[in-house]
């Protein structure tokens, strides 16, 4: 099979693992992932912090969002701009109004500053522990981390359940590296 095969068919089972958790589970999970986070402080704060609005079966970090915000951190969210373009993040703030982007996706208004975060919340549907992610095919975080990358040091976070992590992810040279991945019962850095 082709790269892109490959990574079509993990993202398949992913998708299809995903929808089938039950939703108490998925409030445990959330639950989970903020305990971890306050175990293990990943984020020197105050920071500049993109998250993302969780959309479909995606683990809710709002919760989470909600504690990088009390501890004083600047948020952001994500706007896809384009097919084949980076992403730009806008200034947010909890209770700040959301708009509907494209791919289901929610984010702050075109009124809203353009911020470069320090650090990234990166959702996904499989990491391996090599630190290598599956997103949804249209490598915008690809993208988006090389560009950043090339400009400063920046943090890519992966947030998932803990069984999005898998023994491999398939990857090829246009893909980025997570630093870190977070769940609701773990977190490991990526060296």
């Amino acid at each position: 099979m082709t790269l892109l095969e490959d990574k079509r068919a993990l993202r398949s089972v992913m998708l299809a693992w995903r929808a089938a958790l039950p939703e108490a589970e998925r409030r445990t999970a959330a639950e989970g992932l903020l305990a971890r986070f306050r175990h293990e402080r990943l984020v020197e704060t105050p920071a500049v912090v993109s998250g993302f609005w969780p959309i479909g079966e995606e683990i809710d970090i709002r919760p989470l969002l909600m504690e990088l915000s009390g501890q004083g951190c600047q948020l952001a969210l994500p706007v896809v701009q384009g097919k084949g373009q980076r992403l730009l993040f806008r200034a947010w703030r909890p209770g700040d109004p959301l708009e509907a982007g494209v791919f289901g996706t929610l984010h702050p208004s075109a009124k809203r500053e353009a911020i470069e975060p320090e650090v990234l919340l990166v959702p996904l549907l499989a990491c391996d522990e090599e630190g290598w992610r599956l997103g949804y095919g249209g490598g915008f975080y690809d993208r988006t981390l090389a560009a950043l990358r090339a400009k400063s040091t920046v943090t890519a976070i992966g947030v998932g359940f803990d069984a999005q992590l898998v023994a491999e992810v398939p990857h090829g040279p246009q893909d980025q590296r997570l630093d870190w991945l977070l769940t609701d019962r773990r977190a490991c850095a990526f060296v």
